[in-house]
Formats: structure tokens, sequence, C-alpha cells
């Protein structure tokens, strides 16, 4: 795998991201998407979206708003529950995450589990799983440098405590008003809790049946970084699936199915890579009664890239017993009324982006014409998620009747794939560019094109090329999922 530093580099020189702000010189961990990594990230989440909502028939999609009434966050635990551990050095006054830095040491561990058991009364190397006490100890006794200075420098370490994730802003004129203080989201789930009785009165929907959407989340991170992989705002994919509680342990081994074909069949993330985690007991969320983690080898080690939860009946139980409105399911052929439970795949889209290209990336050593080495750096992603599909070329850009073929050609192929059209430089040069963004076909209309109706495609990862009559290429097009 290449570092983080490469990919970042690409990716910025590339039109995928640019950093947030950057003309003020930026703003911490805030990145904009480009031309490309835009369409790259709408590709993930179309694909998503086709595959668990649009060829499913148990399937609805849903938009909430980011702004929600403040008791919804209390009703589903967050203003109680969600926060991170917080731990500051008083040298530095630099402020970390302690079960991150936990979670990085133990990358590096050289110690057997029965050993961390013996010293720190632990029973897993999940750091999420352990008591404030036992983080600190941890940190004090195997963290005895700053982490973020590359030469040893010691650190003094405050006590472990709670760090409230969620960011607050004020409706109306008002500030300093306590009705005045509004949550933005941390997660879009809640969105899909509080309108399941509109999509059940509203739609022909039966249990089981799901509800998905992909939104902006926000959450006030200690140590966000990592490029895309931990930014205070970020997109998420997220489903809630309804069930009865007698279906709870069959669908959520189902949803692990399903999630596993995705990433390895569809997203294409290569095998050794991924790994599937189902979570420790004693690390579960509040609401959770199980949940599975599909997890990516990034250059920093492990991360997660979807959660599976069981959440039981836990989010719309306690809406139906704070809203007084009834959330309640009637069996249309037993006539049984119960509070569906539920199971939660959520993917987190940035995370995705991230993986796809790490995945993707690629520099390969080729001699060329005259017999030098060369690089050429290209970016494999799978077609159904490239940023272009196909590059269009006339092979001279002064040739009047080639230019007039490539973009009658691009008008075509423009209304069912994203295609681009390029004319500048050198046909190798050309075909050098599409390759580090991951076009997977360039098509070059030349003399053939004028006099036989023909143009050359050539394929990214092989380098072949093949003939194709242009009236064929539509169809020829439309016929490429690889």
């Amino acid at each position: 795998m290449h570092s983080l530093e490469t990919i970042v580099s690409w990716a910025k020189r590339k039109w995928f991201v640019y950093p947030g702000s950057d003309i003020y010189g930026g703003l911490a961990n805030a990145w904009d998407y480009g031309p490309y990594g835009v369409q790259l990230k709408k590709n993930i989440q179309d694909l998503r979206w086709k595959t668990f909502v649009q060829m499913r028939p148990d399937m609805v999609g849903l938009d909430a708003q980011i702004l929600m009434h403040p008791k919804v966050w209390e009703t589903s635990g967050h203003v109680d529950n969600f926060d991170d551990p917080l731990i500051d050095d008083k040298v530095t006054g630099e402020r970390f995450r302690a079960d991150k830095i936990i979670e990085d040491r133990l990358e590096q561990w050289d110690l057997s589990l029965g050993q961390l058991t013996d010293t720190y009364g632990v029973k897993n190397l999940i750091p999420e799983s352990r008591t404030f006490d036992q983080m600190h100890a941890f940190i004090v006794g195997e963290i005895p440098n700053n982490p973020n200075k590359k030469k040893k420098q010691a650190a003094e370490w405050t006590e472990v405590r709670k760090f409230q994730m969620m960011f607050y802003t004020h409706q109306g004129v008002v500030h300093d008003a306590d009705d005045a203080k509004i949550w933005m989201r941390p997660e879009t789930a809640q969105g899909i809790f509080v309108n399941f009785r509109n999509v059940l009165d509203t739609t022909r929907m039966r249990v089981p049946f799901g509800i998905a959407q992909v939104g902006k989340a926000f959450r006030n991170e200690i140590t966000p970084g990592n490029f895309l992989y931990r930014t205070r705002e970020f997109e998420q994919m997220e489903i809630e699936y309804f069930i009865a509680e007698s279906d709870a342990q069959a669908k959520y081994a189902e949803w692990r199915e399903l999630s596993k074909d995705r990433w390895e069949n569809k997203v294409k993330l290569k095998s050794d890579r991924i790994r599937f985690r189902e979570h420790e007991s004693d690390e579960l969320s509040h609401y959770s009664d199980g949940t599975f983690d599909v997890e990516y080898q990034y250059p920093r080690g492990r991360g997660e890239l979807q959660g599976i939860a069981y959440r039981t009946d836990f989010d719309l139980r306690n809406h139906q017993e704070s809203s007084g409105k009834n959330m309640q399911y009637n069996d249309p052929y037993t006539g049984e009324r119960y509070v569906p439970h539920v199971i939660e795949p959520s993917f987190g889209l940035s995370r995705t982006v991230i993986a796809v290209m790490l995945d993707a990336y690629d520099e390969e050593q080729l001699t060329n014409s005259k017999g030098q080495e060369e690089t050429r750096i290209v970016a494999r992603f799978p077609f159904a998620i490239a940023p272009v599909k196909v590059a269009i070329f006339p092979l001279i850009k002064k040739d009047e009747k080639q230019v007039e073929i490539a973009k009658n050609i691009y008008a075509s192929l423009s209304q069912h794939r994203v295609v681009e059209y390029d004319d500048g430089g050198a046909i190798g040069k050309r075909y050098r560019r599409q390759d580090e963004i991951g076009t997977p076909y360039c098509i070059t209309v030349d003399n053939d094109s004028i006099d036989n109706g023909t143009v050359t495609i050539r394929h990214r990862d092989s380098m072949e090329q093949e003939v194709v009559v242009i009236d064929e290429l539509v169809q020829w097009i439309l016929n490429k999922k690889t």
C-alpha cells in the first residue's frame, strides 16, 4: 500500500480533493471535493443506492433535515452518551482521544494479551471496552511520550474525561436563550426513526422493510485527521431495516452477508485489506445488542468502513414514550401489534472514498518506445465507480474532420455515461492523464474514422487496443460493466 502522503498529493493534483478554505490557509481537517472527487463520491453513493434501494422492493428512501427538535437527541441518548474519552498533555496543551492513541500504540504491541491482562486488568485489545481509569493507566504506562512529536518528548497526562461530540448552533434571534440551542445531527439514523410512522402511514410498506438515506452529519472530533477518514463534517449512507423480533438474528446474518458481497464484488476492495469483525460484548453501544464491523487496512491501521448494528427496539420505543406518538406496527396478516426491532447497516461515504482511492492507486514500471524506464501512475477504479468512463481524443487537434467526429461521439456517449473530451498534447500524454484519474477506456479518432467509420479503443489496465465501429459505440459502452 502506498503512503497516505502519496495519495493526498495525487488526489490534490488530479482534482479529487482540495483543502477547505485554501486561500485563507485552510481549515484544519476540512476537505472540499474537486471535479473528479465529487463524481467518484456520487458514483459510490449511486452504486449503494441502486444495490440496496432501487433493486429491492422492500426499501424506500428518505431525506431528513440536519436540524431536528432537541428532544430527538435527548431521547436517543446522544446528549448523555455521545461522547469521547479525552486526555490532555499538560506539557504541550495538546488534546487526544484516549482510545485512539491506545489503538495506535496497540498496532505496535509487542506483548501478549495475557501480559496486558495481568498488568492492566483488561480482557481484550479493544480500547473502547475499557473504563476511563484503565485507559489512563495504560497511557501513563505505555505512552510516556507525546505521540505527535517525532523526537521523544515526555508527556504529562491529565485524567481521562468525557468530551461531548455533538456540535450545536442557535435558531432564532436570541442566542442566549436556552430554547434557541439546537444540535447538529451526529448521525442520520434518527431522522429515519422519527419518520417511521409517516412512512408506514403513507406507503404500502410492510415489515420487514427498510428506509435508506444519505446525508451530512457532524461530530466535534477531538483528534480529526488522516485525510478523509475522520473529519468533523462527513456523509453517511444509513439504512434502518425494520423487523419482527423473532426475525432479528436471521436478518442480522443476512445483512452481514449482503455487506460482505458489496465490498468484495461491487466496490471490489482488495480482500487482504478488509476484515469483518464482530464486536465484543463490552464494546457495544448503549443501543446495540450486536454489532458487526467491516474494517479496512488504512496506512494508519485498521479503521471502520461500515457498521451493522442490531439496535433492538431501543429507538422506536424511546421515541414512542417521549413523544406520546404510537410507533407500533399492526401486522395485517396476524393482527399482532408490536414496536419493530431494527437492523442498521451504516456506511461511511467519505471513508469509502479514501479506501477506494488507496485500493485503486498504482505505480507501474514500463519501458517506453525509446527503451527508457518510466513510471505509469494509474488509478484502477472499478468501472461502476470510475469518475470518467470514457475519454475521446481526436488524434490531430487541427484536423477539422477528426475533431467533428470526436465531438459528435462525445455528444452521443455523454447522454449515457460521464465522458471527457481531450485534445491537448501528444496522444501518449493524454493516455497518461486519463490513467491517473482512472478512466477505463480511451477512444481515439484518426484517419480510419474518416475513411472507415471506426475508432481505436485503448483499455486502461491492459493498455491493449481494439477497433470498434462508430455506430456501435453507444451499445459497446452500455454493455461495459468492468
